[in-house]
């Protein structure tokens, strides 16, 4: 088999959040016809204990601790050389010294995963390998999505000097985003949408830009099993999954708990609102202050969650490319109601697969009339959920299989 450099900003495993879902899938497609050599940072202790699994599945890995603290400090330091703050964030030595030695061995092909990693192999340092010049390399990148557009849109949300920070942080992404397409022989993005909005952004090289789609276990998330009932046996469920410490995740919550919520409790009263999702942030820990509100934190397995909850919610108001948390809701056969920025790449047909509402008013609407023909309706009580979220399951296993997605990785790396 070939040999395959892959690099990653954060372990990719295990797959608890959206970044390492697709880390992990596309990790593990890999292997199948790769000898993969993995370099990745770990920003939390807890994930050291996964790094043997990794060790056992590629040929050799560099695993990195990366403390945020220090990398905050670190990035400081673009605000004097002009880069993007994210990329002294990752700056290593030792990451560099053992990519170094792998294309000095010869291992040809790369693959990174996230911007901020190809640091490690553009410039004068790849190409500059004997070893490697002698090969017939291919670099792919997989940007996920337009990182430099999300600081775009964190910026008018935070106040001076944050605004002007994230504002100067999406200019200086954008300009390293198209470095690295004009320097990689392809980019991929997480969908089709966010791939034409790049080339939109990086015309000097649209031509190779393409994408290929988040996929979603779609046994693993099943409506047919039984889970067990998390909740008050009362309760008017609704809920929202997710990495709790990520800004855009925060601001949907905070969001929708202040302004969507008490509209629902008018015709509501034992209307919940669960926010299911490690490590929450302060705003967010505050919100389980209120009676209507519960916060988990970390759970192991966010499916009963999902299962018992009436509908499930994507009110993101910052959001770049597939949110998995919608694939995951639409598998389990449950009523999704989300903003059009969380449908971004997923082509399920409103009112009849999803619920789509931009405002406050439009969220509480369509989560009370998703209720309402859930209870009115006994076919939509049948063991695949609501009608709505029956279509909804079927959207996802047409479109959204690992397997046909990632075949397009395999053709760019076999071209």
């Amino acid at each position: 088999m070939p040999d395959l450099l892959f690099l990653a900003h954060r372990i990719p495993y295990p797959p608890n959040k959206g970044d390492k879902i697709r880390a992990w899938h596309l990790l593990e497609h890999l292997t199948r016809k790769h000898r993969v050599h993995l370099g990745a940072f770990i920003d939390d202790p807890d994930d050291w204990r996964y790094a043997d699994k990794l060790r056992a599945l590629c040929a050799s890995t560099c695993l990195i601790g990366i403390n945020p603290r220090w990398g905050k400090l670190r990035a400081l330091s673009g605000l004097f050389t002009g880069q993007p703050l994210t990329l002294p964030f990752y700056r290593h030595a030792g990451m560099q010294r053992w990519v170094d030695a792998r294309l000095a061995a010869g291992v040809g092909n790369v693959l990174t995963y996230s911007s901020a990693m190809a640091r490690f192999v553009i410039g004068d340092k790849a190409i500059q390998h004997e070893a490697s010049q002698r090969m017939a390399t291919r670099r792919v990148m997989d940007f996920v999505d337009i990182d430099s557009d999300k600081w775009r849109q964190y910026a008018p949300t935070k106040t001076w000097p944050l605004s002007w920070l994230y504002q100067r942080e999406g200019k200086k992404m954008l300009a390293w985003e198209r470095q690295v397409a004009i320097e990689f022989d392809a980019s991929l993005f997480v969908s089709g949408a966010e791939a034409a909005d790049f080339q939109a952004l990086a015309p000097e090289s649209a031509a190779k830009v393409s994408y290929y789609h988040n996929g979603v276990d779609a046994d693993y998330f099943s409506p047919e099993r039984d889970y067990p009932n998390p909740y008050p046996d009362a309760a008017e469920v609704v809920v929202f999954t997710g990495a709790m410490d990520y800004w855009p995740n925060v601001d949907a919550v905070l969001w929708f708990s202040a302004e969507v919520l008490p509209l629902l409790r008018q015709s509501l009263p034992n209307c919940l609102f669960a926010i299911v999702g490690s490590k929450p942030a302060v705003e967010v820990q505050a919100l389980a202050s209120q009676a209507n509100i519960l916060v988990t934190g970390w759970v192991e397995d966010i499916r009963p969650y999902m299962a018992h909850a009436r509908v499930i919610v994507a009110p993101l108001r910052i959001a770049r490319g597939i949110q998995n948390k919608v694939l995951e809701g639409m598998a389990m056969a449950k009523p999704v109601v989300a903003t059009p920025q969380a449908l971004e790449g997923i082509a399920a047909i409103p009112d009849q697969e999803v619920r789509v509402a931009a405002d406050a008013a439009a969220q509480a609407a369509a989560v009370l009339a998703v209720m309402r023909e859930a209870s009115n309706d006994n076919a939509a009580e049948s063991v695949s959920g609501s009608l709505i979220g029956a279509a909804a399951r079927r959207r996802v296993i047409q479109d959204f299989s690992w397997e046909n997605s990632l075949a397009r990785v395999d053709k760019l790396l076999e071209t």
